[in-house]
């Protein structure tokens, strides 16, 4: 996978969701002659690029159902959610142990944060 284009209703809100509250760090983003962000996580490559020129679609799910990062500070990650009143769904996958946040971006994109079975709460 290269990277997600998320279509962003409100470009502050969005930001804060994947930058303040996930912990992703706006980078190097070539003009390409509209208004957007690359997003970062601690790699080279942008994970999630965002339009924030566009309508969003009225169907906005189409056929992909969420997408998922590999995420570390399983703790102080839900500490920001609840800080924040960003509601989530928290679980075990079964057999892994690996927990997984499950959540909804600004803009209606399922977001999956995946922790390691050994992190504890």
């Amino acid at each position: 996978m290269n990277h997600f284009t998320v279509i962003a209703e409100d470009a502050d809100r969005t930001l804060a969701f994947y930058v303040g509250l996930l912990g992703m760090t706006v980078g190097h983003r070539p003009d390409l002659g509209f208004p957007g962000a690359w997003l970062y996580a601690g790699g080279p490559q942008a994970l999630l690029h965002v339009y924030f020129d566009r309508p969003v679609p009225p169907q906005r799910a189409g056929v992909i159902d969420h997408m998922a990062f590999t995420a570390q500070g399983l703790k102080d990650v839900k500490a920001r959610f609840d800080e924040q009143g960003v509601k989530y769904d928290l679980r075990r996958q079964a057999g892994a142990g690996t927990w997984q946040l499950f959540c909804f971006d600004p803009n209606g994109a399922k977001v999956e944060l995946d922790f390691d079975a050994s992190e504890s709460l």
